[in-house]
């Protein structure tokens, strides 16, 4: 299964890439955004509509107050005064209502639109090839679809509506200004272009440091899960001090990142303070003024204070939310990087659907290449008959595992071509010529549910009785039912509570239930004893009956009845036959074998 190779089929080789590459255009990341939020106009715009309502009722407030003062206090008109209060609680307490309203709506729509993103991003995961896995740890995989999605929820969900609603508030405070007295509007604008130049030259450092914090994350997270991943062989190395030791690195770094970008971000608050104090002493002292010219009257300036007040509570509200929008189009920029990242290449347009597959298997001239200049295989041709056995032997790195990959197109070559039934792989299904191939890995993945899942995960469709015929030829029954609640047993996280043999054999029970025209056997075998590894070898000779098996093994004694024995050595085959016409030309597999059995050195 696709899954189980991404998990365990790893390649012989060294990373392409250390780390993904990091996007630098925070307006292509939130016009990336838009999209998830289309389906949801209607709810948006109520949510607007609410927006923009009590924003209103919130700009009559200071103007009631101050009519309130020129009115119902200067003619001391009780009745005036109690139906302006009323008035004046009225627009508070709406205000107060459709906000909530607003808030509720689009946290809605935010979670809604972020499960599609969630959803979008771990597919496309589930779609890219190998190679992507290779060159991008799991940790910081992880990060991207845990921190980096958060860091755009906490801001889609509890932020956009507070930046709207700011930003119109401000507008509406300048126009109504305006409209109240044009003069003393003019004097309180001093201070904003002041205001909205430390802004942008803080948001700058802001988002820089944003963006270096969500990378310092991904390499702590990655720091952890290999640790934690690797702890039996932590312990066994004795290296606890030296990861601890990467940990404390790799937590100064985000310390380090986190201090550089609040520091900047933090830095708007008691600017802003500072500004809203001037801006209340420019309204006094030039109100003052107006007001002694007979310009102005109290109630004029009282509402202007108060509206100087509340322009300074949505710059407030502005640059305390900054920091969370900066971290959210910084993860909006990492989580879009995979998402644009090309998945694998698709199947020709026009593909016919897979007939039966009998399992005649032809290398033709095949070269292939992780890194350019590097090549792995060299001009390869190897054929391997329906139902016949082939062993790949060879020194470790000799292009083995790799043969498996690009037989699976998990990778695809660079020349030559790979035949089944003298069709070109390429020109097949994908899914479905995977469907007719059957992996048993030296590293098996089990998952954290019950054996009999994790054996039907051969083929989903499978019935109970298949499941346990399918353990039964794979000599996994008896331990089975041994366990606590024999196949409903729970497997803790990567079977832990199973010893190596017996995942072995659980995978390969796997396989047996996939029934596959095309078995390849990578070291399957390796981690058993000798007395299971004997009687998981009749199993594997039941199963391979009939079918086309490709067998990696080190230990030669397990593939003495091959139908071909294959020599790789730098990428090339360098000797083919059986294992006696091999041992009989006293070449390189003679050297392999006797070093193996004799203990002579090569």
């Amino acid at each position: 299964p696709r899954s189980e190779v991404r998990a365990s089929l790893m390649p012989r080789r060294p990373q392409m890439m250390s780390r993904i590459g990091k996007a630098v255009d925070p307006r292509r990341a939130l016009r990336r955004l838009l999209p998830y939020l289309q389906p949801f106009r209607g709810k948006l715009a109520v949510t607007f509509a609410c927006t923009l309502a009590y924003i209103l009722l919130g700009l009559m407030g200071p103007y009631l107050m101050g009519l309130t003062i020129d009115t119902a206090i200067a003619n001391k008109d009780p009745r005036g005064l109690a139906t302006l209060s009323l008035l004046l609680l009225g627009a508070y307490l709406s205000n107060n209502i459709l906000h909530a309203m607003a808030s509720w709506i689009m946290a809605q729509v935010s979670q809604r639109a972020l499960k599609n993103l969630r959803g979008d991003l771990f597919e496309h995961l589930q779609e890219l090839p190998l190679a992507f896995f290779d060159r991008n740890p799991a940790g910081e995989l992880m990060s991207r679809l845990t921190n980096d999605i958060d860091a755009v929820n906490q801001a889609v969900s509890q932020n956009v509506i507070t930046l709207f609603a700011s930003l119109l508030s401000m507008l509406g405070i300048v126009i109504t200004m305006f409209v109240l007295n044009p003069w003393l509007a003019l004097g309180t604008l001093v201070v904003m272009p002041i205001l909205f130049w430390f802004t942008q030259f803080v948001a700058r450092y802001t988002r820089k440091g944003f963006r270096e914090l969500q990378k310092q994350l991904g390499h702590l997270n990655g720091t952890m899960e290999e640790a934690l991943s690797g702890g039996k062989v932590v312990k066994a190395f004795r290296r606890n001090d030296s990861v601890i030791e990467s940990f404390r690195r790799h937590n100064q770094a985000v310390f380090q990142a986190g201090v550089y970008a609040n520091s900047y971000a933090m830095l708007l608050m008691p600017i802003t303070g500072v500004l809203g104090n001037f801006f209340v002493i420019v309204l006094s002292s030039l109100g003052g003024y107006l007001a002694l010219q007979g310009l102005v009257s109290v109630g004029i300036i009282a509402a202007f204070i108060n509206y100087g007040q509340n322009f300074m509570g949505p710059l407030r509200q502005i640059a305390n939310i900054y920091n969370s929008i900066q971290a959210a189009l910084a993860g909006a920029e990492r989580v879009f990087e995979i998402l644009d990242a090309p998945a694998e290449s698709p199947d020709e347009p026009g593909i016919a659907p897979l007939k039966e597959v009998d399992g005649h298997i032809k290398l033709e001239s095949v070269q292939f290449e992780y890194l350019p200049g590097q090549p792995i295989i060299t001009d390869m041709t190897l054929e391997a008959r329906t139902g016949q056995t082939v062993a790949l032997v060879g020194p470790t790195g000799a292009g083995k595992t790799t043969i498996v990959n690009l037989l699976g197109r998990f990778y695809d070559l660079q020349s030559g071509r790979i035949t089944i039934d003298g069709q070109d792989i390429r020109s097949l299904p994908r899914t479905e010529m995977r469907r007719k191939l059957g992996i048993v890995l030296q590293d098996t993945f089990l998952f954290a549910d019950t054996v009999m899942e994790n054996i039907r995960y051969g083929r989903l469709e499978a019935t109970d009785e298949e499941v346990i015929h399918a353990a039964e030829l794979a000599d996994a029954d008896h331990f089975i039912r041994q366990l606590p609640q024999g196949y409903k047993t729970i497997l803790t996280e990567r079977a832990g509570n199973l010893s190596q043999g017996q995942r072995q054999m659980l995978s390969i029970a796997r396989a047996i239930l996939a029934d596959p025209v095309i078995l390849v056997l990578d070291e399957a075998t390796s981690s058993v004893d000798t007395r299971t590894e004997a009687r998981i070898q009749k199993a594997l000779l039941r199963l391979m009956e009939g079918r086309t098996s490709f067998v990696i093994a080190h230990r030669l004694s397990t593939i003495r009845e091959a139908d071909n024995v294959v020599v790789i050595d730098n990428g090339r085959i360098v000797e083919q036959g059986t294992h006696q016409q091999l041992l009989a030309q006293r070449g390189f597999y003679h050297r392999l074998y006797i070093s193996q059995f004799k203990g002579q050195e090569i």
